[in-house]
Formats: structure tokens, sequence, C-alpha cells
């Protein structure tokens, strides 16, 4: 009896020394504000973002902080593709791959994403989506997770 009490006590000083060694640096699990939830996303996916597959003259992905998701990738024949929506039609991420890469997929509640295209051969396009596609790279299950939480975060903003 003396020993179990004893254990717990200890299990308890060890939680205890954990919690304050994670409160002061400043990590936290669930209580986002506003400017690290924009800033880990929009970090998130610029570290994610696998330009590997396409060739690229250049590419902006980020969280603006008026929340909105934009992409813009240019080719180097001068092609550009625009893509953005607000996090308030935000609807889900859908993530098909493995750890080293794979394809995130940012669902909308309707028709909520812009899609342009300027300097298309084929034309340019104005419409919109209910999908948006990403090719990624490096994109853990804890990674993803974390993504999701922030940006349902920023959704209830």
């Amino acid at each position: 009896m003396l020993r179990l009490r004893f254990l717990q006590a200890r299990m308890a000083c060890i939680a205890g020394v954990l919690i304050t060694l994670i409160t002061a640096s400043g990590f936290t699990v669930f209580n986002w504000n506003r400017q690290q939830a924009l800033l880990w996303s929009s970090q998130c996916l610029y570290q994610a973002f696998n330009t590997d597959e396409v060739k690229l003259k250049n590419w902006e992905l980020n969280i603006t902080p008026d929340y909105f998701v934009r992409l813009r990738k240019t080719y180097p024949n001068g092609k550009q593709e625009y893509f953005s929506f607000h996090l308030k039609r935000f609807n889900t991420i859908d993530y098909y791959g493995n750890t080293t890469r794979g394809l995130l997929c940012f669902k909308t509640q309707a028709d909520d994403i812009i899609v342009q295209t300027h300097n298309d051969r084929k034309g340019n396009i104005d419409s919109m989506a209910t999908t948006l596609k990403i090719s990624v790279k490096n994109m853990s299950a804890e990674r993803l997770d974390s993504l999701l939480t922030a940006l349902n975060y920023l959704k209830q903003q």
C-alpha cells in the first residue's frame, strides 16, 4: 500500500514537471491563438509543398491574416494558376499517400475555391471548384493532424 502511494506521488510529480516544461517552452497543445495558428499552418504548407513533380518557375502558398488559403503557381512558359478560398468555407482535408509524399485535398462546403489561369494556350479560365489538390512531401500523421487542428481553429475565428 505504501509502495503504491509512493508510485502515484512520483507519477504526479513527473507529470507536473512535464506540464511545467511544456508550458514554459511556449508550446500549447489545445490553446492556439490566432497568430500561432496562422504561422504554423502557413509554415506547414510552405515546407510540405512538393515542387519535385512539376517544374515551376515560381510559387506562393500561404494563409493570409484575413483567413484566405492562396496558391499561385507560375510555370516556365509563363502560364499562371491561382487558387484561393476563405477558411470559413473550409470543410475538411483528405490525404492520399504516405509520409514521404502524397496529395493533400482541401474540400470546401460548395464551389468556394476560386480557380484562375492566365497566359494559358488553351485560354484563360475563371471558375469555381470544391476541391483543391496540393502535392506535398514529408507529411506525417501528427503533422497532418496538427494542420487540421490549426485550420479548424482559424475557421472558427
